[in-house]
């Protein structure tokens, strides 16, 4: 008996376009989700089976067509290779992934809306993605929705959740919004948070606290009349 093998006559990732060229809507869309990646990089570092994508095609075969792909602004999938055969990905394809689809996808809403309300919503649903977050902090007025959202599937359907930071226990992190300050800029952004509601440092922050605390200890050492510069 033949066993069946329902993704044998797809395409591969290398025969499939990886790039539209299309660029990205503003700034945030890019930077955000980096943001998000490298402060994952340092949280998991000693993990290998997560892989976050950034303004990648998602190929699946839940739409009208598996050439069609979805491309989310970041997305995060659980239970797969950081880099994939020791390689990195052209694009995310569902069943050359083993059939795992993101357990989060983080969409922005720019200045053109890009139906992150209803057809990628819809889209998403389909696809199975439990977590999806729509960062809106300039339109949502425009759109009639909130600044930030957070959607979860259940029972096939997206249902608006509450609280922020919003901790997703199958994720084992929260996310929420905050500021990050470089220099004299300071802007809001997303970051990842643990589950007392903590936000997750990124590396300068931490640097800067370590710098912080060995500066405090030297000047308690100073008023008990020891050199810390003799130690």
């Amino acid at each position: 008996m033949v066993q069946f093998e329902p993704y044998r006559t797809l395409p591969t990732s290398a025969e499939l376009p990886c790039s539209d060229d299309t660029p990205v809507d503003n700034e945030d869309q890019n930077f955000i989700p980096n943001l998000l990646l490298f402060l994952l990089e340092s949280i998991w570092a000693n993990r290998n089976d997560w892989f976050f994508g950034i303004d990648m095609g998602i190929y699946h075969t839940t739409g009208v067509s598996h050439l069609v792909p979805v491309v989310p602004d970041g997305f995060l999938s659980l239970g797969v290779e950081r880099r994939k055969a020791g390689k990195s990905r052209f694009s995310y394809v569902v069943w050359e992934e083993q059939g795992i689809v993101p357990t989060f996808v983080l969409e922005m809403v720019s200045k053109t809306p890009g139906d992150e309300y209803d057809g990628k919503l819809n889209t998403y649903v389909k696809l199975g993605v439990l977590y999806y977050i729509i960062y809106n902090p300039q339109y949502w007025r425009r759109d009639q929705h909130q600044p930030f959202e957070v959607y979860k599937l259940i029972d096939r359907e997206y249902q608006l959740q509450i609280g922020e930071p919003f901790w997703m226990p199958e994720i084992e992190l929260g996310i929420g919004r905050s500021n990050y300050i470089s220099g004299t800029i300071q802007r809001e952004v997303l970051y990842w948070y643990n589950q007392t509601g903590t936000r997750y440092l990124t590396s300068e922050e931490v640097a800067q606290t370590e710098r912080q605390q060995r500066q405090r200890l030297a000047a308690k050492l100073r008023e008990l009349g020891i050199d810390p510069d003799n130690i």
